[in-house]
């Protein structure tokens, strides 16, 4: 059953994380912006296919001229929106992104403005704030996503209460291992799981750092769904198999999704997903948020969980902000 859709509207970034791949600029420099045809085309025929989340992902995606054109179609087309933005470029497309992106993140590294431009490898610290009060300005409802590392896990309580400070929510994003980066010593797992247990307002999902102590992805018992709950679009119109972090195969989209989807090459990947070698020990969040969507093991109940707590203290937040707002007017 299909859940999310992770559309990389485009590979360039504008900044240049120590954590992420999409800051060797020399090596995306060239690559295309998704098509705004191709963008409707797919996600038409993706919410026709049960899809209802999508990820409007890069890269940087607010480099797309059109990424508010794309918010706006998929919420037509009835999808739970997200995206996550380094926040540089967000003054620019608030008002045009504002009621059309259902989970809204500012990404912040550190709660020391030299560690987080650091991280970044450019000036953007000042930037978060500016667009997070742009963003209440306009009725929206932004987290703080700080992606934890070996370096930062102790700034978490500094950075739960900038959270707190502005009535968000502090979404902890482990680091993964991917493309040579290192994924979290035992040590921080440790000390992020005590720190934010029992905390309302901070979302961790359990069941990655459960994942993470039993050492990742078991190639002989596979949790992973990225193929059957997921569908990876590339800038250049393709489907990426078995997931982008581990690309293996791609599919132009040159006919029917539905087609696509239930080609020999598709259900090879299905039978295979969590199976390869490059399998083993993976903790890549992107594709268990969605993988852990159904109570069918351990990690799911414990994902489960979470995102309750997340949701429910989402709403919460945004009924006082609301709240507030009507008060400032009187």
């Amino acid at each position: 059953m299909l859940l999310l859709c992770n559309y990389y509207v485009t590979y360039r970034c504008n900044a240049y994380c120590e954590f992420c791949h999409f800051g060797n600029h020399d090596e995306f420099k060239n690559t295309p912006f998704a098509s705004l045809n191709e963008f409707k085309s797919n996600v038409k025929q993706l919410a026709d296919l049960g899809v209802r989340f999508i990820d409007l992902t890069g890269g940087e995606p607010l480099l797309h001229k059109e990424i508010h054109l794309m918010a706006e179609f998929a919420k037509q087309q009835k999808m739970q929106t997200s995206i996550t933005t380094n926040s540089l470029l967000y003054p620019k497309f608030a008002e045009k992104l504002a009621g059309k992106v259902d989970l809204l993140h500012f990404s912040l590294d550190s709660p020391d403005e030299e560690e987080h431009n650091r991280i970044r490898k450019v000036d953007c610290y000042k930037s978060v704030f500016e667009s997070i009060d742009i963003a209440k300005s306009l009725g929206e409802f932004p987290d703080i996503l700080f992606t934890v590392t070996n370096e930062t896990y102790m700034k978490l309580p500094m950075m739960h209460e900038i959270a707190a400070k502005h009535d968000l929510v502090l979404l902890v994003n482990p680091v993964f291992s991917y493309f040579g980066n290192p994924g979290l010593t035992q040590e921080a797992v440790d000390y992020i799981e005590d720190y934010c247990d029992g905390k309302i307002d901070v979302y961790l999902n359990k069941g990655f750092m459960k994942l993470r102590r039993d050492g990742g992805n078991n190639i002989n018992n596979p949790s992973c769904k990225a193929v059957s709950r997921v569908v990876v679009i590339s800038p250049g119109n393709e489907i990426i198999l078995p997931c982008y972090h581990f690309a293996n195969d791609k599919i132009i989209i040159d006919k029917p999704i539905k087609e696509i989807r239930e080609s020999e090459k598709i259900k090879y990947y299905k039978k295979m997903e969590g199976r390869f070698d490059f399998c083993q020990g993976c903790t890549v969040n992107c594709y268990f948020e969605p993988s852990f969507a159904f109570p069918t093991n351990l990690y799911a109940v414990a994902s489960l969980t979470s995102k309750f707590k997340y949701g429910y203290n989402k709403l919460i937040k945004q009924k006082l902000i609301k709240k507030l707002s009507k008060s400032e007017i009187k």
